[in-house]
């Protein structure tokens, strides 16, 4: 089975036909179709392509399904010797699904 390792948004994916992924947000819509043209490597099953950095003709095309929720991250404040400064501050960061629908 092909699959495929993409750069997006900074971070690394491997990916193949079917999965879902959960990307940094952009400004798109559920249902639009978006291509990776960053691929770094690329295997068919038989033989495996490295990008130098990235594979030339291969791109991996996915569709927006939703915008999603990362789990929340905690930043915790503690100062020594003052215990009633300790403060819990967290967040979640706004993601988006994407259905990788073709690898090649």
């Amino acid at each position: 089975m092909a699959y495929a390792i993409i750069e997006e948004g900074g971070k690394q994916y491997q990916v193949k036909e079917g999965d879902l992924i959960l990307i940094e947000l952009r400004d798109a819509e559920p249902g639009v179709e978006i291509r990776f043209d960053r691929v770094l490597l690329y295997s068919d099953g038989a033989q495996v392509q490295v990008g130098k950095p990235t594979v030339p003709g291969v791109t991996v095309t996915g569709t927006v399904k939703r915008e999603a929720k990362g789990p929340k991250t905690i930043t915790l404040k503690y100062r020594r010797r003052a215990n009633s400064s300790q403060r819990k501050v967290g967040g979640r960061q706004k993601l988006l699904a994407v259905q990788i629908t073709k690898v090649g």
